[in-house]
């Protein structure tokens, strides 16, 4: 989001918060932005699983390599 962010000149910005303003109005902001903080961490979590899961494969492949290793070995 870092990067979209970088792309937008002040006025655009302000322009897009305006728009926002007008359309959730003042009220149903803080709902917004609630929902998208929650969104975000989902997001987060997501990520995390997906390199937790990614290790453990890992792990797991490295130790079916060194068991395949020494049976060779033994043979």
């Amino acid at each position: 989001m870092d990067l979209f962010v970088g792309f937008l000149q002040m006025n655009e910005l302000l322009i897009v918060a305006v728009m926002i303003l007008l359309l959730f109005g003042g009220s149903k902001i803080p709902q917004l932005m609630r929902g998208l903080g929650r969104g975000a961490g989902e997001f987060q979590r997501g990520l995390e699983e997906g390199k937790r899961a990614l290790e453990e494969v890992k792990r797991q492949a490295t130790v079916e390599s060194s068991e395949d290793k020494d049976k060779d070995e033994q043979s």
